[in-house]
């Protein structure tokens, strides 16, 4: 239970009154219960004749603390023999039997308002660790999502969540119902005989023994199963973005294999857990019926020697109370079950929300409204993990206004050079500065919204063509997004699609082409009307036609904007005002597209094949 309130307690305390209020109306729901078992008494009396005893009044207070008990139970005596003597056996069982249906509708109605205040809290906790995981998600550096598979991601955000809802979410009723009802019948146990409660106890131990050692290895077993759906839901996640593949190489039959045996995997997993979980309602029962017998049999053997520090009578209702109090102990053994499986899904999630972000803002960074002067990478090196450095040694100087370009053989460092600029990642060594301040030294936010992207891949939302290119452009409007895509070169097929600005693009703008999709995407970063503009292979994977429409956007995106382009096809970077040629991450030339050709060195050789 304790690793239970460390990993939750965050949470409870967001919903402390409703916990007050579940606890209050609880301790009302046992006492009520207590109550109305202690009708029963006289009602065995009346039917059974087993207490021939004349009770007399004892006035209220007449005595100490230590007697009250025994004092409330001689006078609701005499008040039931009162009650016989006035209106007869049968007329006093009804009245009993209404006071005993009263104090069972109190209690119900007292139970049923325990649970119910339990209820903004069990969503309320749900909710909210959905929203720390996406909220996390969000601020986490892309190098996460590098060494974390999408599917495990999406298992915990969905299966493991859904988990916690329905293993510790669930249970909350029980964890907080069963001890206050524990407490109040064994505190009735004691009050009617200490002697018979402490050997009552000592039969506990077995019971909980019992029970401990099945739910030992569920928390481990329960994990197991978890990463092994992980690994289901990443194969269909991997299934959808490769079905063209799977369909173009006929692999159906060996992705379905491969899907078949992660999913028995899980079933095992699965089965084992539900198997050893179900062990606890049977194994619970049979201990605790072990315990009714041999505390019947010691009562039994007291009253029978004639030692017995309560009656037969007494006696009869102790076991009452005893055996209720069972049910509590089952309930929260189950609820004990629930939470270890929960635990092990709070585990998992975990690896998400204390997930360490190194990229970290100073508690007071500096703000940056503009691009004044230059951006200057000043001796950049960089390693995604120690010992195997991607950048060496990169010295860039980009005046406000101009643009530069990058080029280089697939891998040599091109796209990671670009993402230290709005620190994607940060630098191992050196530093980008932005009118001579350090990127570190900025406010994440102000550094980021002078910056607009257009990438390789499009990468649009499943929204409406409108609000893709309004995306991070709070309140703009039509005239303002019309006039973008305008620009962009999108407004003519925008209106000829069926619903104009307001159609939906699909998953990914699937119902889009990738010139299509690349238009809606500069015109998105035109609305953003940023200083600084990085193209990362913005026109590569397009046809000629559509790379015409695309090169003329953005030659007028980059009008009057710093620009810096990274490029395989040189004819789209021919006019920059500085090319730098990377290969293994470092700088091998630099100087204008006639002065590197002159050098004759790796750019022309690039050049020359690509005429070619």
């Amino acid at each position: 239970m304790k690793e239970f309130f460390l990993q939750m307690g965050k949470y409870f305390a967001r919903y402390k009154k409703y916990i007050v209020g579940t606890f209050l109306m609880n301790i009302l729901a046992a006492l009520f219960n207590v109550f109305s078992f202690s009708i029963l008494l006289p009602i065995l009396n009346i039917l059974f004749k087993v207490d021939t005893q004349r009770y007399e009044f004892i006035e209220w207070g007449s005595k100490g603390v230590g007697d009250l008990l025994e004092v409330v139970k001689n006078n609701g005596y005499y008040y039931s023999q009162l009650m016989v003597d006035t209106y007869g056996p049968a007329t006093t069982l009804l009245m009993l039997g209404v006071i005993l249906a009263t104090l069972t509708l109190f209690k119900t109605g007292t139970y049923f308002a325990g649970s119910a205040m339990l209820m903004p809290l069990r969503t309320g906790i749900v909710r909210d660790i959905r929203v720390d995981i996406y909220k996390k998600i969000l601020s986490l550096p892309l190098s996460f999502f590098s060494e974390e598979r999408k599917g495990d991601i999406l298992a915990r955000v969905s299966t493991d969540v859904n988990e916690i809802d329905s293993s510790i979410t669930s249970s909350l009723d029980m964890i907080i119902k069963n001890p206050i009802f524990i407490l109040v019948y064994v505190g009735t146990m004691f009050a009617m005989s200490w002697q018979l409660t402490l050997f009552t106890l000592l039969v506990v131990p077995l019971l909980a023994g019992g029970i401990g050692r099945i739910g030992k290895k569920l928390k481990q077993k329960s994990l197991f199963a978890q990463s092994k759906w992980s690994d289901g839901i990443s194969q269909i996640e991997e299934t959808l973005g490769g079905l063209r593949i799977i369909k173009a190489f006929i692999a159906e039959k060996k992705m379905e294999d491969r899907f078949n045996k992660v999913n028995n995997e899980y079933r095992n997993a699965a089965m084992r857990v539900a198997i050893r979980q179900s062990a606890a309602h049977p194994v619970s029962e049979f201990l605790g019926t072990c315990m009714i017998v041999v505390v019947l049999w010691f009562g039994g053997y007291l009253i029978f020697s004639g030692n017995s520090p309560i009656n037969a009578n007494d006696f009869i209702y102790y076991l009452v109370i005893l055996y209720t109090t069972l049910q509590p102990i089952k309930d929260l053994s189950k609820a004990g079950y629930s939470i270890q499986k929960g635990l092990a899904s709070m585990e998992r999630i975990n690896k998400i929300l204390h997930a360490e972000n190194y990229i970290k803002e100073l508690p007071q960074p500096e703000q940056i409204e503009e691009l004044k002067t230059s951006i200057q990478i000043d001796h950049v090196s960089f390693a995604y993990t120690e010992g195997r450095t991607i950048l060496h040694d990169i010295n860039i100087t980009i005046p406000k206004g101009k643009t530069i370009a990058l080029v280089g053989q697939s891998g040599s460092g091109k796209s990671t050079l670009v993402d230290l600029i709005p620190r994607y990642h940060d630098v191992t060594s050196g530093a980008i500065l932005i009118d001579g301040k350090d990127v570190r030294k900025l406010s994440i936010r102000s550094l980021r919204s002078l910056i607009g992207n257009v990438n390789q891949e499009a990468i649009l939302f499943n929204d409406t063509v409108f609000n893709n290119i309004a995306f991070g452009v709070d309140n703009a409007t039509q005239e303002q997004v019309e006039a973008a895509a305008r620009i962009a070169n999108a407004h003519e097929f925008i209106m000829e699609m069926e619903n104009g600005y307001q159609t939906n693009v699909g998953d990914r703008g699937g119902r889009l082409s990738g010139g299509q999709r690349q238009r809606i995407s500069i015109a998105r970063a035109i609305l953003k009307n940023p200083p600084i503009l990085i193209l990362d292979e913005a026109t590569s994977a397009l046809d000629t036609e559509s790379e015409r429409l695309v090169q003329d956007a953005l030659e007028k995106l980059m009008k009057s904007r710093t620009t810096i382009a990274i490029a395989h096809r040189l004819s789209t970077i021919k006019n920059a005002d500085e090319i730098y040629v990377l290969h293994e991450g470092k700088i091998v030339e630099r100087g204008t597209h006639e002065e590197l050709i002159a050098m004759n060195g790796y750019y022309k050789k690039l050049n020359d094949m690509q005429a070619l």
